[in-house]
């Protein structure tokens, strides 16, 4: 499996990234534009990413507008209609009811507030991945 971490502060991204390495392959990028461009690149070179954990609050570019282009791109330019494609778990510190309906809006996948615990994020992986690190 290959994953995407979008996540601008530094402690987040590395508790998440070490949570996920034994399982996954993982890259990182710290703004919403990196997350877009890094998207593109993946599904570009024929190895698109599995899943995108996506911060909501993020410099250069807001999360909401990276599902949004990250949609946009898969459809618009590799005929990919929502819910094929990648999957995306927005992760933010913002556990309110406006930011999740406009995340699922946005056509995101889950909604995972902060803080992130291994038990956490592995079950909202795991819904979109039934056999996700099974075996490891």
């Amino acid at each position: 499996m290959k994953i995407l971490i979008a996540e601008d502060d530094f402690t987040c991204r590395l508790i998440i990234q070490r949570l996920l390495e034994p399982y996954a392959q993982c890259d990182v990028v710290i703004n919403g534009r990196e997350a877009v461009a890094a998207f593109n690149n993946g599904i570009t070179e024929g190895k698109p990413y599995d899943l995108i954990l996506l911060d909501v609050m993020m410099p250069e570019m807001d999360g909401q507008k990276v599902v949004k282009n990250i949609r946009k791109i898969e459809e618009e330019d590799w005929g990919i209609i929502y819910p094929k494609g990648v999957k995306i778990i927005m992760t933010t510190y913002l556990d309110d009811t406006h930011n999740m309906m406009t995340a699922f809006k946005s056509l995101c996948d889950d909604y995972l507030p902060k803080p992130i615990t291994e038990e956490k994020l592995l079950a909202s992986i795991r819904g979109l991945f039934p056999n996700f690190g099974i075996g490891h």
